[in-house]
């Protein structure tokens, strides 16, 4: 269970970079041209990130839960997200991600409790 968590976890956030990077990558490096061009660039940065995610959550269903391996891509989305917003679009950090972290944490627990 052990390999399947960190091979998960190491592959779902690989795909998560990919997947924010398309949905809010557009938004610092194509400021000025059309959104079908955004939207265009976006799919093709897309493409990889299911191609890493699709094995991933596969990979992961052997010993998780749909729901589990949901609430792992939204906690890793969260760590993904937050340096994202920080570093790349140049937004501030706000308490706010400290609270969202910790709800994210009591569902945690409560989809992997027995």
């Amino acid at each position: 269970m052990t390999r399947h968590f960190l091979i998960t976890a190491a592959m779902l956030t690989c795909s998560n970079v990919f997947m924010t990077f398309a949905w809010y990558g557009h938004l610092r490096a194509l400021p000025n041209r059309h959104w079908a061009v955004a939207a265009i660039a976006s799919w093709g940065v897309a493409l990889f990130e299911y191609l890493i995610q699709v094995p991933a959550n596969r990979i992961g269903h052997e010993v998780f839960s749909v729901a589990q391996l949901k609430m792992m891509q939204e906690v890793i989305t969260l760590s993904v997200f937050v340096p994202f917003s920080f570093l790349v679009m140049k937004e501030p950090l706000k308490l706010n991600y400290l609270w969202a972290a910790l709800c994210l944490l009591g569902a945690v627990f409560f989809v992997f409790k027995d």
